[in-house]
């Protein structure tokens, strides 16, 4: 999808507030649940991912329809984590998730980030492929905010 471009979120924007919380939160219902850490990132994403020197990509289609998004979370210096993934249902497959990944990393790298960490679920399968065709091998699973994490995954840069 060569019409895609990938904007950074402004959260001053109501469009990208907007796309922000509702492509997160149809994959978070259509797979799991909204869990309670979900609804402060997506409630108040500059408090809970900005304020700290996160980040938030937004693919948005040549007509401006968001369409995809993904956030890095600053969680100690030199590390981030990569967090809400999301790709309208009806542009999955299309390389969407992978600009959105290769922008993420991409922007890490740019300010000296030594490593992104993610955490998934097995079941997500084209996720988890994803992942690991970017780079991102499986760790040992630490205590997390989310009942759904059952893999962690890492990329040092």
């Amino acid at each position: 999808m060569k019409d895609i471009q990938i904007l950074v979120f402004d959260s001053g924007n109501r469009a990208h507030r907007t796309a922000f919380s509702a492509l997160n939160r149809a994959w978070l219902e259509r797979y799991f649940a909204v869990e309670a850490h979900d609804l402060e990132q997506l409630d108040d994403p500059q408090e809970f991912i900005l304020k700290n020197g996160g980040r938030i990509f937004l693919a948005a289609e040549e007509s401006g329809e968001i369409i995809g998004t993904v956030a890095l979370i600053a969680t100690a210096p030199g590390e981030f984590e990569m967090a809400k993934m999301s790709v309208a249902e009806h542009r999955q497959g299309y390389g969407v998730g992978r600009r959105l990944c290769h922008e993420a990393i991409h922007w890490a790298r740019s300010v000296g980030t030594k490593r992104i960490w993610l955490e998934s679920n097995r079941r997500l399968k084209p996720a988890l492929s994803l992942y690991e065709s970017v780079g991102f091998r499986e760790i040992p699973l630490a205590p997390s905010p989310y009942a759904r994490a059952d893999i962690k995954m890492e990329l040092p840069l």
